[in-house]
C-alpha cells in the first residue's frame, strides 16, 4: 500500500497494527502494556484497533516499548541549518536554466 495515499482512518489501523506487533514481540500482553505506559487497557485497545487514541497516549505506548525511533522520524534533526549557513557566509549554489533556442 502506498503511504501517500493513505487516509487518516488507514492510518490509525496501520500504527496500530505496529503497535500490537512491537507489543507482542515484547511479550506484553494489553494490560502489562497499559500498566508500563500509565495508560487504560481501553485505551491500548483502542490505539491497537485503530480507533484513535490521544498523541500523549500514543507517545506513553511508544516509549514503553522501546520504540522512540517511531517518533524520532516524525521530525529529524536538521543536519545543517539553512539559517546558520546563511548567517557563516557559506556558499548557497544557484542552478540557471540553460535555453535550448535553435537546437
Amino acid at each position: 500500500m502506498l503511504h501517500m495515499n493513505l487516509t487518516v482512518d488507514d492510518w490509525q489501523a496501520e500504527i496500530g497494527a505496529q503497535v500490537r506487533s512491537a507489543r507482542i514481540e515484547a511479550g506484553h500482553d494489553q494490560a502489562t502494556l497499559a500498566g508500563l505506559s500509565n495508560v487504560s487497557i481501553s485505551t491500548v485497545q483502542q490505539l491497537e484497533n485503530g480507533r484513535g487514541s490521544s498523541l500523549a497516549s500514543l507517545i506513553a505506548v511508544v516509549r514503553s516499548l522501546g520504540k522512540t525511533s517511531w517518533l524520532s522520524s516524525l521530525a529529524p534533526v536538521p543536519t545543517v541549518s539553512p539559517t546558520a549557513l546563511l548567517d557563516s557566509g557559506g556558499a548557497i549554489s544557484v542552478r540557471r536554466r540553460v535555453s535550448r533556442k535553435g537546437r
